[in-house]
């Protein structure tokens, strides 16, 4: 059998192995075996082709698998939900203290806290959301705001 019907059959059952385990290890050396089963195409030694198919394994594995995980594993670029309204800006309708106050937050009215409990802001304040907690957001102060006072 020739070279590279080796190199190919190796490089289908690791990736049928791939398909088992999820690991995204076998698959870089599938790629690997493909690369071997160039070279020997290209007439090279199997010398040649073991480490060609070593030098693309290392290769792929500690550089190309990394960032495919990291894109696989990847969070959301988009925020919903509440999540989104995390660093919006409000403006206070009612005193916002540690336990109380209300802010009108993309058009709605929410129940609203101060973080730090210690900071009060008064009616027409500008407060960015910190985070949302149940019915509540977590209010503190607009850094941009405070910077032009």
């Amino acid at each position: 059998m020739a070279d590279e019907v080796v190199w190919i059959v190796v490089a289908g059952a690791l990736l049928v192995g791939e398909l088992l385990t999820l690991d995204l290890v076998l698959v870089m050396f599938a790629l690997a075996a493909l690369v071997g089963a160039g070279l020997a195409v290209l007439g090279a030694d199997l010398i040649v082709q073991l480490v060609g198919f070593a030098v693309a394994a290392a290769g792929l594995t500690f550089g190309l698998r990394p960032v495919a995980r990291r894109h696989l594993t990847s969070g959301p670029v988009l925020r919903t939900g509440t999540d989104a309204l995390a660093g919006a800006p409000a403006v206070v309708l009612e005193r916002v203290d540690g336990t109380t106050g209300r802010v009108r937050l993309a058009g709605e009215v929410w129940s609203a806290r101060a973080y730090p409990a210690t900071d009060e802001f008064e009616v027409g304040a500008t407060v960015r959301v910190l985070r949302v907690d149940g019915a509540h957001v977590i209010v503190h102060a607009d850094a941009v705001r405070r910077e032009l006072d």
